[in-house]
């Protein structure tokens, strides 16, 4: 399910009610793995869909096998439609470009929905060689969205979140081992069990993890947990079961903020610590935010902003009991769930020539990655959240955006990048949206809301939680944010790619009496700690290199 072409018109509802379920207005909740006495069901939903955003697996992939080992030969992934070979090429094509599309080494390193996608993409335009694929968990690439919502809220077990299965992609698969190295010079990726596997070309797709806990005592108390992976979905998802007396929820982002509506959902007493002044500030601005705090409190949260939680004490027996807060209270809870942010996963590549650090890996907009000296490499491409690249809506400044849509669109511009000359690749211009279910209400954003210094609502009432913001950065539009509007947004992003002048001057569909902007309240992110230091030598052009050192 595409949730980023989502727009809440319900049909799938209607006619597969035991697979998708409207969960208030727009929030749309899916099962990924129906079962096979619903398929015809969900291919007549997805025919019917308005806007396309069902992905149905027509090709009888469920019989083909799951690996039996982490270096099995399989073949899930993404069904993608069908493309003719060469159709969308244009240009030359010199005979090294069609002799590495017919016998070159692919590997991409991250077992996960950009990885994946990119796979399909790569044997979809014509690829060929051999492609291998490296993941560091044991399970075949899965949807993580799900985890912090249908997951959470018992709806779909953990285990029944796989990406959609194709029986023609012919990837060796090298799952439960992860990478620990990379070496540009002999071309070769270095595993945690001493291997090495050998490369004409590398796709960096390894996302993100989440950001632990400070204290590795207090991260290590029975109740503590973190939600990344599917098998942190599950362990929560079971405590949540047992019915603990109250959970605390630590950052009100959206992976937190999603934790607290599935607590509320199963009717338990939650409590979310937010050191900024409301939840969603960083994504969203305070305006937004202090919309997202009423939400909240609305739905029984006891929400605190303006808080740290400065350590966790545990019972002699090693279960949490309680947490204490920089205002000197403490709080009484069985379960806590870190949702201070994720960390990128770079740190296998230090060293490995690249540039590389906590901001990600950097890369221009063909997906290609930078080295240290700056220069882009020819074999190296990355996608994903991992990925760092410069997009020319926002002043060419470098993004890196943990968005499911991001996922998807950038891999398939790396993969086409790939397998073509350079006069026929192609930049990664996609506009980033977002969306969060919580608390009944389907948050969908696009563009950067961050980059913004006014907004204003254009349409429908904050009051009612049925309304369109408009960010804009000095005159231009730059972002939408729409609580159960979906169905705008797609307007939005048109005026979006087309640097229309804010404040908006057009009539709209339920337009609110008071058009006035206000300053977006967006935190000031101008300063940062600074996590690696450039050291620049030689003297004569041919000479200067660039050394990157790390701070911890």
């Amino acid at each position: 399910m595409n949730l980023t072409r989502c727009e809440g018109y319900a049909q799938c509802a209607f006619l597969a009610p035991d697979v998708f379920r409207m969960h208030g207005a727009e929030a749309l909740m899916y099962d990924a793995e129906p079962d096979d006495a619903q398929r015809d069901r969900v291919v007549r939903a997805a025919a019917a869909c308005p806007v396309q955003a069902i992905l149905v697996d027509r090709i009888g992939a469920r019989e083909a096998t799951a690996p039996a080992a982490p270096s099995a030969a399989t073949s899930p992934g993404p069904v993608l439609p069908a493309r003719p070979f060469g159709s969308a090429l244009s240009g030359r094509r010199d005979a090294a470009v069609e002799a590495f599309r017919r016998d070159g080494r692919i590997v991409i390193v991250g077992a996960s929905l950009a990885g994946l996608r990119a796979a399909a993409v790569l044997r979809r335009d014509g690829f060929t060689g051999s492609l291998s694929m490296i993941g560091e968990e044991p399970y075949q690439p899965y949807d993580r969205p799900p985890l912090s919502k249908q997951v959470l809220d018992g709806s779909m077990p953990s285990g029944h979140t796989d990406l959609p299965l194709r029986a023609d992609l012919d990837v060796h698969w090298r799952l439960g081992v992860p990478a620990t190295g990379l070496d540009l010079a002999g071309k070769e990726v270095h595993l945690a069990n001493g291997d090495a596997v050998g490369f004409d070309r590398l796709l960096i797709a390894t996302g993100t993890r989440a950001r632990a806990w400070f204290d590795d005592a207090e991260a290590a108390l029975d109740g503590v947990f973190v939600l990344r992976d599917r098998d942190d979905a599950a362990g929560l998802q079971h405590r949540l079961a047992e019915g603990p007396r109250r959970v605390l929820v630590i950052g009100a982002g959206f992976t937190g903020s999603e934790v607290a509506s599935a607590c509320r959902e199963r009717d338990l007493a939650v409590t979310v610590v937010e050191r900024g002044p409301t939840p969603l500030v960083g994504a969203l601005g305070g305006v937004i935010g202090a919309v997202a705090a009423d939400l909240q409190r609305e739905h029984g949260v006891d929400l605190r902003c303006g808080l740290t939680v400065t350590r966790l004490e545990g019972h002699r027996n090693g279960r949490l009991r309680r947490a204490h807060l920089s205002d000197g209270t403490t709080l009484d809870a069985e379960v806590a769930v870190v949702a201070l942010g994720a960390v990128r996963n770079t740190e296998w590549l230090r060293g490995s020539g690249l540039a590389v650090g906590a901001w990600g890996v950097g890369c221009d907009a063909g997906c290609r990655a930078f080295d240290v000296n700056g220069l882009v490499t020819e074999d190296v491409f990355v996608a994903g959240d991992v990925a760092r690249f410069p997009h020319p809506l926002y002043d060419y400044q470098f993004l890196a955006l943990e968005h499911w849509g991001n996922a998807v669109t950038q891999a398939e511009v790396a993969a086409h990048n790939m397998i073509n000359a350079p006069p026929d690749r192609w930049p990664h211009l996609a506009t980033p949206v977002f969306w969060s279910s919580q608390f009944g209400t389907n948050i969908k954003s696009v563009g950067v809301p961050t980059f913004a210094d006014e907004l204003v609502i254009t349409q429908g009432s904050v009051a009612d939680r049925q309304f369109v913001a408009v960010y804009g950065y000095h005159g231009r539009i730059t972002a939408a944010v729409g609580f159960d509007q979906g169905k705008w947004l797609e307007f939005y992003q048109g005026m979006i790619e087309a640097a229309a002048p804010f404040p908006p001057d057009f009539r709209t569909v339920d337009q609110p009496a008071d058009r006035r902007p206000v300053p977006a309240q967006v935190p000031d992110r101008k300063t940062r700690d600074l996590e690696a230091t450039v050291v620049v030598t030689g003297h004569d052009p041919s000479e200067r290199r660039a050394e990157l050192l790390y701070h911890g």
